[in-house]
């Protein structure tokens, strides 16, 4: 059963179609164990480090490369009004928002801390999509859940480091 519609694109062109499916497999997966609503959507972005830096740079005001970056539709912005969706007869899906991942900082960081690459797309992914959900590592509290949720579900999954 697939819970989650995922809008995929490879701007670098060079990704294995068994990275990009490890990493569907992986967030599809995680959707369930999250008991995700069926039919929710988030768009996935694969790109270099020059495309993630620009990003990074353009929203974030960080002049440098990242790993995984994520724009939840969810959240609130400052001096945004919260609206009740509850309150209308809607039949459109649930957009989580978008996660972008940097593959040839993937490759960098499996590398640096001896996994695979697999390992950390698919860290990556998940990270990006708890992200969307909500979850932050800002505080140590916030981080303890976070990072636990993550290894949690890479482990049930069958991903460890």
């Amino acid at each position: 059963m697939t819970v989650l519609e995922i809008d995929l694109l490879d701007e670098t062109k060079k990704l294995p179609d068994e990275d990009k499916q490890l990493v569907e497999n992986i967030l599809q997966f995680a959707a369930e164990y999250l008991k995700i609503e069926q039919g929710t959507e988030l768009s996935l972005t694969f790109t270099t480090n020059e495309g993630i830096r620009e990003i990074n740079r353009e929203y974030r005001d960080k002049d440098q490369a990242t790993d995984v970056i994520s724009f939840a539709l969810e959240e609130m912005g400052d001096g945004e009004t919260e609206i009740d969706w509850g309150e209308f007869d809607l039949e459109t899906p649930r957009m989580l928002g978008d996660i972008i991942i940097s593959t040839e900082k993937a490759e960098e960081q499996a590398k640096d801390y001896g996994h695979t690459k697999a390992r950390e797309l698919g860290f990556l992914a998940v990270h990006g999509l708890l992200h969307l959900l909500g979850y932050d590592h800002m505080e140590p509290d916030e981080e303890k859940v976070m990072f636990g949720l993550q290894k949690e579900v890479l482990d049930a999954y069958g991903l460890e480091r």
